[in-house]
């Protein structure tokens, strides 16, 4: 049934009332061998206008972001569901629709996982991105499909896992709808952004988007584990981060996801707890399940192991940091700075909110927190402009923040005066 075929239905809810999205050429086969895939990659050179494209992963089941389906649609080409495993590398697909645009939604998530096996974009239009751009307080691809162009989109498999084979048939009618309106979302979506003004900007966040360098590893990534504010003393935090780590090989090398292994609720209890032996560790509550029990002799040695350490060894009480403290010890550290920062971010929101656009999509905030901490020698337009632009903010970014950001610089040296 074809989106235009579907009736809304008889509810007091107005979700309800928008009619179903439905594919409209039915459901095809997954493409899991080398002669169905040669044709479907002759089916996508030769169709036209822009490629929709998602990927499926088995986010909190693996360990991995591979990508476990791709979903693609093209005008001319109709939908295909790959299956990458089979294959390992589809570079051949994704040389087919190089020289095309590619519309994703939320591209950040889907390109590494689509470069892994061999599918990079030269020209990307990222819905989501366009959807923060034009206002829109909800910019889901279920939200953007029912706001914009006026469907229900099925959501029940959205944390699904991936990594099931074979996967059910309505999983797979589920990712295909991911891709079944995106061409009509994106081209309903450019005329909003050239309406408003906002189609270079558009263009500029996108190319942005395929510019931007692969993303450094945090430092002391343990120290995101969820329930950390409980955890009191360096020698606890000693704890959490053997537990971490111990964790995190066993997950790695069976590409299993950490919760899976070892709940953080486990570390943080036993780090709140610093058991002096391995019975009383097997008695604390979130180490009774049959995950924290299959480890439990490597748990207790990275226990162990933390309560041996050296003073000097234990990790310190905060996280370190490349760039500014924390904002809210400014006013004591450097109450000219809190000032300054106070400033910029009041002078960026009203801009923000005379365009619609949120706050962080007007301006990176640790950018601002950067200029405002420590701003360049000499402040005027051209150093401030200068300043953004080393820290990858766009020109239309530049544009519309640097007057107003080197007034924020400038107005506590101006009130000395």
């Amino acid at each position: 049934m074809s989106p235009a075929d579907t009736q809304p239905s008889e509810s007091a809810d107005p979700a309800a009332q928008l009619p179903l999205l439905e594919l409209r050429d039915g459901l095809s086969e997954v493409i899991d061998t080398d002669s169905v895939l040669s044709e479907a990659v002759e089916a996508f050179r030769s169709g036209t206008g822009p490629v929709a494209v998602d990927a499926e992963r088995a986010s909190g089941y693996r360990y991995s972001h591979r990508a476990y389906l791709v979903q693609l649609r093209r005008e001319g080409s109709g939908s295909a569901l790959v299956d990458p495993i089979p294959f390992g590398d589809l570079s051949a697909l994704g040389d087919a629709i190089v020289d095309t645009e590619w519309i994703i939604h939320a591209a950040n998530q889907d390109l590494a996982c689509l470069a892994e096996v061999g599918m990079v974009p030269r020209q990307v239009f990222d819905t989501e991105l366009a959807g923060r751009l034009l206002g829109y307080p909800k910019v889901g691809l279920a939200s953007l499909v029912s706001e914009v162009l006026g469907y229900r989109m099925r959501k029940e498999h959205s944390a699904a896992d991936w990594s099931t084979r074979p996967l059910p048939a309505p999983w797979l009618v589920y990712a295909a709808l991911d891709v079944e309106m995106l061409i009509e979302l994106r081209n309903a979506i450019e005329q909003e952004l050239r309406r408003e003004g906002k189609w270079d900007w558009a263009q500029q966040e996108f190319a942005a988007i395929l510019d931007a360098p692969p993303r450094e590893p945090k430092p002391d990534p343990w120290r995101r584990t969820s329930g950390m504010h409980r955890v009191r003393n360096r020698r606890s935090l000693a704890v959490v981060r053997a537990l971490w780590e111990a964790r995190d090989q066993i997950a790695e090398s069976a590409d299993i996801s950490p919760g899976r292994v070892l709940p953080d609720a486990a570390i943080v209890e036993a780090a709140s707890a610093m058991p002096a032996e391995r019975d009383t560790l097997q008695k604390l509550t979130a180490f009774k399940g049959r995950g924290a029990h299959r480890h439990m002799r490597t748990w207790w040695e990275a226990i162990d192991h933390a309560r041996k350490l050296p003073d000097s060894e234990l990790p310190k009480q905060g996280p370190r940091y490349d760039g500014p403290p924390p904002a809210r010890a400014w006013a004591d550290r450097d109450p000219d700075a809190a000032a300054r920062l106070s400033a910029a971010r009041t002078a960026v929101a009203e801009i923000a909110e005379a365009h619609r656009l949120p706050t962080e999509n007007l301006l990176a905030p640790d950018t601002i927190r950067r200029l405002a901490w420590s701003p360049p020698p000499d402040v005027n337009l051209e150093v401030v402009s200068t300043f953004l632009r080393d820290h990858h903010a766009r020109a239309w970014q530049i544009a519309l923040t640097a007057e107003v950001l080197t007034d924020a610089m400038t107005s506590e040296a101006k009130s000395l005066d």
